[in-house]
């Protein structure tokens, strides 16, 4: 094994955790949210109203993590739970006044910005990228953890 690739893939992997994990740390101290609640109130922003259970689709992450995530927005008053008028077993989300500005006053999530610039390079380079990434997931045993296309 050559030393060189082995040190300079090592460090990759230090640096791509580095720059999520002081992402979320800005992203935590400039406007007290982590990820995965910016991409809800994100999406929230986006429709007029929509169930727990379609957020929780949409952003590819299991009912009970999207519900501890509501529950947490909706104590800051970020965002509205309002039972169907038509339906009264289902419940929409509504982002407030002080939840759209937020939104709007944070910054992109990592994961668009870097999924644009995936979206820039050609198709055979993304399928090389996504090659080599589901390897390393292999490698570091992690291909059965739960994850949403999100950093």
């Amino acid at each position: 094994m050559n030393s060189h690739y082995n040190d300079s893939i090592l460090r990759s992997l230090r640096r791509i955790t580095r720059a999520i994990d002081l992402y979320s740390k800005k992203l935590a101290a400039n406007h007290q949210l982590t990820g995965p609640q910016l991409v809800c109130l994100r999406v929230l922003s986006q429709v007029d109203q929509i169930s727990p259970s379609e957020l929780s689709k949409q952003i590819s992450l299991s009912q009970a993590t999207v519900t501890g995530i509501l529950d947490r927005l909706e104590r800051r008053d970020l965002l509205t739970r309002q039972r169907s008028s038509k339906d009264k077993r289902r419940v929409n989300l509504k982002l407030t006044p002080t939840g759209q500005h937020l939104v709007e006053s944070a910054p992109t999530p990592l994961h668009q910005r870097f999924a644009e610039q995936l979206g820039a390079l050609p198709g055979d380079k993304q399928a090389l990228i996504d090659q080599v990434l589901a390897q390393v997931v292999e490698m570091m045993e992690a291909e059965y953890l739960d994850a949403a296309p999100m950093l």
